[in-house]
């Protein structure tokens, strides 16, 4: 599985992921262990608030895991085919773990727009 964490900071999973150009990369292997895959650090035109068309690097993804988001990046990456994570978990790995033993995440924060 490949797992993308929303990280604008590149320490801690960060909200508002349609503007977010940030994301730290990992990759899960069949007994579940998450290994560290890279980092994405793209330009502001290609966050997906802007980004228009198909071939985006996120669209590579299994996951993305975000401390929030709005009902319009949920649809444009279900869409791609891209599950979304919401959680107020902070540290990306803990995340990442979670998710590949196919436990919970912690909810998020209630916020609003």
């Amino acid at each position: 599985m490949k797992i993308g964490v929303a990280s604008q900071n590149f320490r801690t999973i960060t909200g508002h992921a349609g503007k977010t150009r940030r994301f730290l990369l990992f990759r899960t292997d069949e007994q579940g262990n998450s290994l560290a895959d890279g980092r994405l650090d793209l330009p502001k035109e290609m966050s997906m608030h802007e980004f228009r068309g198909l071939g985006h690097p996120l669209d590579e993804l299994n996951v993305v895991i975000t401390a929030g988001c709005g009902d319009g990046f949920v649809r444009k990456m279900a869409n791609r085919g891209v599950e979304v994570v919401q959680t107020s978990e902070t540290d990306p790995l803990t995340a990442v773990k979670r998710l590949a033993k196919g436990l919970e995440l912690p909810a998020p924060e209630p916020h609003q727009h």
